[in-house]
């Protein structure tokens, strides 16, 4: 079974072309035209194991606001429909991300309820020209559109650029545990009642 995706999406704001595979060897090919999201979706593509592709473009002139939260809204599709009816795959993970002075701790349940916990602050309001804010603005469109729920919390950091890179290591590592297919239940779907969602 092919677990890969493409999504298109297009609004007056931005454009979006996004394509994963959840079974590559983690490459990221990513122009966005926001520099630092660039970097945040190529760590997460390489530490997650997927292979990501994405170019986008977007009322950039205005924020970046509309580039990176339309960004996440097409991974966690992408995600979600790779994954198909989920069977097989481990469903939970966790993980303390340490980033040099910030430990930054994210649990994921692959779980077709969508919900975000969000317990992350930055001590800047910018890392270069990218509102640290927008963060949990791409987490929140991640989790709502994959269907999972997803648990984000800084326990402690001094560094913006250090705790975003934490939030986003953290999610490319529970992904790359979560999704990964158990061989002892690969053709179970990995809940008592049969199926994932709702």
């Amino acid at each position: 079974m092919t677990r890969r995706a493409t999504i298109v999406r297009k609004t007056s704001e931005t454009s979006v072309n996004l394509t994963v595979d959840l079974d590559g060897t983690g490459t990221g090919r990513i122009a966005t035209g926001v520099g630092f999201l660039d970097h945040m979706l190529d760590l997460l593509a390489r530490h997650s194991g997927m292979d990501l592709t994405v170019e986008a473009t977007g009322d950039t002139h205005i924020d970046f606001h509309h580039t990176t939260e339309d960004i996440g809204i097409a991974l966690g599709q992408a995600v979600r429909q790779a994954l198909g009816d989920m069977r097989g795959i481990n469903r939970y993970a966790d993980i303390c991300m340490p980033m040099d002075e910030t430990l930054t701790r994210v649990a994921l349940d692959i779980s077709g309820r969508p919900f975000l916990v969000w317990r992350t602050e930055f001590p800047a309001a910018k890392v270069g020209e990218f509102d640290t804010e927008l963060v949990r603005e791409f987490f929140q469109g991640f989790a709502i559109n994959a269907a999972v729920t997803l648990h984000v919390e800084t326990l402690y950091g001094a560094n913006a650029h250090h705790i975003a890179e934490s939030c986003f290591k953290g999610l490319a590592r529970v992904l790359r545990t979560a999704l990964a297919v158990d061989p002892r239940a690969a053709n179970q779907i990995p809940s008592t009642k049969g199926s994932l969602g709702g």
